[in-house]
Parts: C-alpha cells; structure tokens; sequence
C-alpha cells in the first residue's frame, strides 16, 4: 500500500468525507487541499447508475469546456487532398497519411489526439491495435472522425474534452487547473455535468447520478452534492 506524506495527510483533514458540498465549496476546497508543487490538474468523476454491460447504456462523446482545460493539445489529423491543407489550417500540429502510420508503428507518440477523415478510417483501423489501448482511436461519438476537420481541430485546440463510461459505471473527465479561477472551473464543471445528464440512456433506471467527486492530481476527494448544481437545461 502507497504512503501517504505528510502533507497529503493534513490536506485530507481539510475534507469531510461524510459530507456532500455545493459544487462552489467543493471546488474551492479541492483546490485548497492541493498539495502538489505544480499547477495539478482539477477533475470531476462521475458514477453513474447505468449497466456498461448492455448497448444502449453505454456512455461515450465529448464535450468542449468553455474555459478550456488549460493544456494545449497536440493533434494529428490523417487525412488527404484537399483535407491536408484544410487541417493545417485549423492549427493541427501534424497531418499526413501513410507516413505518420508508419511513424505509430515505430513507437512515435507525440501528440494527444487524432482526427481522421472517414476516407482514411481504412487505413487508420490497421493500427487500431495500438491506438485502441491507449484511447487513441478516432470514433464518430467523440467528433473525431469527420470531413469537417476545421471544426474537430479547433474544438480540440479550444478546451474539448472526451468522455467515456468505464466497465464499473464511472466517468472521468479534467475541468481544468489549480490556477483557474474558481468560477471557471464551476463552468466547466457545470459543461460536463449537463453533457452527461442529457446523455442519460433511456433504459437507465433508478439513480442515475449516484456520485459526483471533485479531486485535483494527488489530492483528497470531494463529494458533490448533485442537487446543487445548476445548469441550464
């Protein structure tokens, strides 16, 4: 079992685990309780009363924060024709085709995201063995594979974010950083929390929103009182 130092141990008095706080107050104190030397990063994770086990529970899409998540992602777009000068363009930081296949299959990784034109998915699906275990793989439900490439890159450039329900029900997503203001971070978290409520499958029954935890890189937990929080629906 991981030790914890000393100053996680005092950081973790900060938070009562029995309590359940307004979004504001659990922001505020995640962000209080933060214990690492770099700028962490804030995160949100959901559990989620839905069966991963049945099709249509399943919960995968993205959503674009509107104040960003405070790190700038490096995207590669495979794509052809006219599409390659389209997603320099946008601002992607790498474009090609067979090239940069080929490139994956030698170990490079450089980048944070792809996006592939649907002409391309054939050729993409051939490293799909390691671009899968890694999340890597382009998928329609997150945007990422699409002839509006201008769109898709500069959604990711702007603060998109990509969601997906593990095997156990639970969704994590990054809100942004220690650094942001604590009202942005609440924006952000209000983004993701109204994203997930309007993808509630219909066949979910019972609770859907079972937990909702505020956490920064390291530091404690914080529960979120779900019937706090308020978002345009």
């Amino acid at each position: 079992m991981a030790k914890t130092s000393k100053r996680q141990q005092e950081a973790a008095k900060l938070v009562d685990r029995t309590q359940l706080y307004n979004v504001q107050e659990a922001v505020a104190l995640a962000k209080q309780a933060s214990t690492v030397n770099f700028d962490a990063t804030v995160e949100v994770a959901f559990r989620l009363g839905i069966d991963t086990r049945k099709n249509d529970q399943q919960i995968r899409g993205a959503v674009v924060l509107p104040n960003g998540t405070g790190k700038t992602q490096r995207v590669l777009v495979f794509a052809k024709g006219d599409k390659v000068k389209e997603a320099e363009a946008a601002g992607a930081d790498y474009v090609g085709d067979a090239d940069y296949i080929q490139k994956i299959q030698q170990g490079w990784f450089d980048f944070d995201v792809i996006v592939a034109t649907p002409d391309m998915m054939g050729e993409v699906g051939k490293i799909g063995r390691v671009l899968g275990p890694k999340g890597l793989m382009p998928n329609p439900k997150t945007g990422t594979v699409t002839f509006d490439v201008t769109k898709a890159v500069q959604e990711i450039k702007a603060g998109k974010v990509e969601y997906r329900a593990e095997k156990n029900g639970i969704i994590h997503a990054p809100i942004g950083k220690v650094s942001f203001d604590d009202n942005k971070l609440v924006e952000n978290f209000n983004a993701v929390f109204d994203t997930l409520q309007k993808a509630k499958p219909s066949a979910a029954k019972g609770v859907y929103m079972k937990s909702v935890h505020v956490t920064t890189t390291m530091g404690p937990s914080v529960k979120v009182d779900a019937n706090s929080v308020n978002v345009k629906g």
